[in-house]
């Protein structure tokens, strides 16, 4: 990164920008998470410090396991998928598009240091059509 950033605008940013985000070590323990109170994937305050495969559903877990091994061998980079999911709990027959990447953290040299895993409602950019310029109404 260019420049520095004082933590308050560190923690400003990462509450603005428009996804939520989980980091983990390389050991696979949740190291922190954003937009606590209005997350799509909610976890409790007690997950920090506790191994990832504990905040997927079970069906999950070895696909999350296969994405970190690829990650640390230096395999894969990114893995990207996205569900449909309600989020709205009086409107289950309305789905949104959840877009979900994980992103491998790596050094300068290319060791792995943990994964990023990042989730965002795409259900509005999906719908956009033609072109809305800057300042446009």
């Amino acid at each position: 990164m260019i420049g520095t950033i004082s933590n308050d605008i560190l923690d400003s940013l990462f509450e603005t920008i428009p996804f939520e985000f989980s980091v983990i070590d390389t050991n696979d323990k949740v190291l922190a998470w954003n937009k606590h109170d209005t997350r799509i994937f909610k976890r409790p305050l007690g997950v920090i410090g506790r191994d990832v495969r504990n905040c997927h559903p079970q069906k999950s877990v070895h696909l999350v396991e296969k994405i970190l091994d690829e990650m640390k061998s230096g395999k894969r980079d990114l893995a990207r998928f996205w569900i449909d999911l309600a989020l709205d709990s009086e409107k289950k027959d309305k789905k949104s598009k959840i877009l979900i990447e994980y992103y491998a953290l790596r050094d300068k040299s290319g060791n792995y240091l943990g994964c990023l895993e990042l989730s965002r409602d795409i259900t509005e950019i999906q719908a956009l059509t033609g072109e809305k310029r800057l300042l446009d109404d």
